[in-house]
């Protein structure tokens, strides 16, 4: 068990960093006799790592690489779906349904688990055909790959899909999870026939933003705005298809609708498969004539007038949300959002803190010990105005006064307001007259003791 698990390691390095081989893989054998060393009965990594018995049509294929053996074992489709040999088109597929939606990577996120989905995948695709499992009960895995006298015309697992048109194990999980697989199936990627997937379905568009600038009292009372948006629009040539007027698409020739090629590379572990864009489609799976409008992408750069009501109570940082005025969809997907983000210009005497207003007045400690009555900038109903502030006699300094329901509107509840929070700051001479003066030291004299004016805690 830990020698096969060398050799996937061993497979995986080779295929990334040496370079191809000149000389040509010995061909595959049984295991006929015992390997010194290891013991007689040796457990491959049958389906997922399993210590299953070595099956009869299982072939090993060895072969010495730097002064070491590497031996390699064949996946046992069979008890990868976890039926007998045996087993009917039925049992297998039902089996398959069950394997599929328990390791599918969208549901199951452990580190192996798109592994074993593609194992999966590739025991159903050959198990699911006839022909194909005739050539797999005869010469095993390798026989699908060309290895075996009688075996070829398969084209290899990368190539399922080809003359045969086979049928495509995806569409059935397809029903589960309302789409396809996305490309991200590895080795799989040449099956499919002539059947496009999620790739040729609708593509919602990119979500778009909008900077805006207000003013204060435009982000407290609310306003509507007239902004100018640059987004992809539907071309209106083609209608959105991308594809010239007066003609059609059509499955494209090099991947049958897959979206993907499969190349077989010769390394000195064996044949290995790489999957890449096919280049004739680029990935679509189609084949057209590009509307010359658009060059085939379906949407043109275009800009719109959108009028929009900002609501009373935004503030700095605030986000709308326009939906359908974003990026127009590929092949008439759902266009994106237009998210607008808020900037809010200060006011020179009014302060925000979400939904109270601040602001400060300045009064002499003449006006803070009698009293007096201010006008102060605040908030009305749909405007700024100034009302009269009352100072009581005997004000501290620091002093803050409330002005009740005269803040910003709540955000969503229009009715409900913050308050208007007002500072009072005494100013204090540096320097007074001599008149001036004079009359402080009367009032001195007519203040109470010392001792009772510092129990008392002074004037302020």
């Amino acid at each position: 068990m830990l020698l096969a698990a060398s050799c996937v390691a061993q497979a995986q390095c080779v295929c990334s960093s040496h370079r191809r081989s000149s000389s040509r893989p010995a061909a595959s054998q049984p295991l006929r006799h015992r390997i010194s060393g290891l013991p007689t009965a040796l457990a491959p990594s049958a389906a997922f790592g399993s210590n299953a018995a070595v099956q009869p049509q299982q072939r090993k294929q060895r072969r010495t690489l730097g002064g070491r053996l590497v031996v390699r074992a064949e996946r046992d489709f069979y008890q990868i779906l976890g039926v007998a040999r045996d087993a009917d088109k039925k049992t297998i597929k039902s089996s398959y349904r069950q394997l599929a939606r328990k390791f599918h990577p969208d549901v199951n996120k452990e580190s192996d688990a798109e592994q074993r989905f593609k194992d999966i995948s590739a025991a159903y695709e050959v198990l699911s055909d006839d022909e194909k499992r005739g050539v797999y009960d005869r010469y095993g895995e390798a026989g699908l790959k060309g290895g075996f006298p009688g075996a070829g015309g398969m084209g290899g697992m990368g190539g399922m899909g080809g003359p045969g048109d086979f049928s495509n194990p995806f569409d059935i999980f397809e029903t589960f999870f309302g789409g396809g697989m996305g490309g991200g199936m590895g080795g799989f990627g040449g099956m499919g026939g002539g059947q496009t997937r999620s790739r040729n379905r609708p593509v919602a568009g990119d979500d778009q933003r909008y900077d805006l600038r207000l003013e204060f009292t435009e982000a407290i009372f609310g306003c509507n705005k007239e902004i100018e948006v640059s987004r992809l629009e539907d071309c209106g040539t083609c209608s959105g298809s991308g594809v010239k007027s007066g003609t059609s698409s059509s499955t494209c020739s090099t991947c049958k609708g897959a979206g993907q090629v499969v190349q077989a590379v010769r390394t000195p572990l064996g044949m290995f498969q790489q999957v890449a864009t096919c280049p004739t489609c680029s990935g679509t799976g189609e084949q057209f004539t590009p509307c010359s409008t658009c060059q085939g992408d379906g949407r043109i750069r275009g800009s719109k007038r959108i009028s929009l009501r900002v609501p009373p109570g935004v503030d700095e940082g605030s986000r709308l949300r326009v939906r359908g005025e974003g990026d127009s969809g590929k092949r008439n997907g759902e266009a994106g959002d237009l998210y607008v983000f808020i900037d809010v210009k200060s006011h020179p005497k009014l302060r925000r803190d979400q939904v109270t207003i601040h602001s400060d007045v300045e009064i002499s400690y003449v006006d803070a010990i009698l009293g007096t009555t201010v006008k102060v900038t605040t908030l009305g109903n749909s405007e700024l105005s100034e009302v009269d502030l009352k100072i009581p006699p005997g004000t501290q300094p620091g002093t803050t006064l409330v002005m009740s329901k005269r803040g910003v509107p709540k955000l969503g509840s229009p009715s409900a307001r913050g308050d208007h929070l007002v500072h009072v700051k005494v100013r204090i001479p540096k320097n007074i007259g001599g008149e001036e003066r004079k009359l402080m030291e009367q009032l001195r004299e007519l203040q109470p003791t010392s001792k009772a004016t510092t129990k008392a805690g002074g004037w302020f």
